[in-house]
């Protein structure tokens, strides 16, 4: 799904939503020269694997750090590294800079786990609709409904 798939996605979901388009940003501090409707709620995304490949897309607010090695242990998984972008391009179909959970739409085999911020529950997430020239706004709650329904099993962190 590109962009536009996304949002008639949403659309045919009955989810609302709200779009800041913007330049294309490739990282957070990139990001925090946009004007972006709701700054607390950005979420920022890491695209990890273990040695044994497997897959795990980690979502947190924009401004908290994650030590991998630190959250491996905390959540009994193997060592973790960032995934190469052929990795991010066979299983999610995004370019480096556009990681989002709606990537995992793009996630055929459900290979991918989404470790979400409990943070963000009970309010809005701001993640890129699978292109970093916009950011989509909406209940986080319905992006979870979304990527379950999807076959991916969505695991709720406190970091």
């Amino acid at each position: 799904m590109n962009k536009s798939d996304i949002y008639s996605y949403l659309d045919n979901c009955k989810i609302e939503y709200e779009i800041t388009e913007h330049k294309a940003v490739f990282n957070m501090a990139e990001l925090e020269e946009v004007d972006l409707l709701y700054p607390d709620c950005q979420g920022k995304n890491l695209f990890v694997r273990d040695k044994k490949r497997n897959y795990y897309l980690i979502t947190v607010k924009g401004d908290k750090r994650i030590n991998l090695k630190e959250f491996a242990q905390n959540y009994g998984l193997k060592s973790l590294s960032f995934a190469c972008h052929d990795d991010l391009m066979k299983l999610l179909r995004l370019d480096p800079g556009s990681v989002t959970p709606f990537g995992l739409l793009n996630d055929l085999n459900n290979e991918v786990k989404l470790f979400i911020d409990e943070n963000f529950k009970g309010g809005l997430i701001g993640v890129h609709p699978n292109d970093n020239t916009a950011t989509i706004w909406l209940k986080t709650e319905d992006m979870i409904r979304l990527i379950k329904e999807h076959g991916n099993e969505v695991i709720s962190i406190v970091i």
